[in-house]
């Protein structure tokens, strides 16, 4: 389920980027690979369907719209939802606390951010 929830995650913030998720989320060094294929085609299939259902919607309602429907399937959906919103809102903190900066101190900025909020 948590990684269920970082591929949400990570796709609700780069829609752009999803078609490069093929190169973050390689699966010939998994333990199980066919399995982990499996969860990827699995969370492609979703994020269509949410991508479908959430179409002509915009900025938080878009956002909202592709958190329940990706967590519509979770075997808990509650959880995630609770979860996934946890996580945007540290996002959200790390963003406020670099946005004077620009890009490579910016990435370093939210790096640091990141590294903070897991201690």
């Amino acid at each position: 389920m948590r990684l269920a929830l970082i591929a949400v995650l990570f796709v609700l913030s780069t829609p752009g980027l999803h078609a490069q998720d093929s190169a973050r989320f390689d699966c010939s060094q998994a333990k199980d690979p066919k399995a982990c294929e499996e969860r990827r085609e699995k969370m492609r299939t979703a994020f269509q369907k949410a991508r479908a259902a959430c179409e002509g919607k915009q900025g938080t309602e878009r956002r909202d719209c592709m958190r329940t429907q990706m967590c519509s399937s979770a075997k808990e959906p509650g959880k995630c939802e609770a979860r996934a919103k946890e996580l945007a809102e540290k996002r959200a903190q790390a963003h406020a606390a670099c946005k004077d900066k620009k890009g490579d101190e910016l990435r370093a900025c939210l790096r640091e951010q990141r590294a903070a909020g897991k201690k």
